[in-house]
């Protein structure tokens, strides 16, 4: 299943760091921009993690929420985001299926590299699923998106 600029996320409730469940619906009325990363540790995903959490200024002044989102366990996200100082939720999607319900799975049900921006009424305005997944979507593009969003 993949789903496509214009329509509805698929909603989820998922576990994340802080002990809290997290649900997609928790942020309507406000963008929310989620990030499907591979796993915690991986070099790539610990630069986009770090990119993202040192503007997160940003994404505020947007009033837009950071969710980011992978297979391994809460435990595992505790450990990456108290390493780092992330200041958005990691969420753990151990049996993929928000990854599925999002198209993120490549072959063999490895997770690719994927950002979506999720508008106030929980419209999906900007998909990016990487190829590769050997770079990430940067800040700029990002907050450009979310401009977008509120003209």
């Amino acid at each position: 299943m993949t789903v496509s600029v214009g329509e509805t996320a698929p909603p989820f409730t998922l576990r994340g760091t802080g002990g809290k469940d997290v649900s997609l619906s928790d942020y309507l009325g406000r963008p929310v921009v989620l990030v499907f990363y591979p796993g915690d540790d991986n070099p790539v995903c610990t630069r986009q993690l770090n990119s993202y959490n040192d503007d997160l200024s940003q994404f505020t002044a947007m009033n837009a929420q950071v969710l980011a989102i992978s297979a391994q366990s809460v435990e595992s996200h505790e450990r990456f985001a108290a390493k780092h100082g992330f200041q958005f939720p990691l969420l753990a999607d151990v049996d993929k299926a928000v990854a599925a319900s999002y198209g993120t799975l490549g072959p063999l049900g490895f997770a690719r590299r994927s950002v979506f921006v999720v508008d106030r009424e929980g419209i999906i305005r900007y998909a990016h699923r990487a190829i590769a997944g050997l770079t990430f979507r940067p800040v700029g593009e990002l907050v450009d998106v979310l401009h977008g969003l509120s003209r």
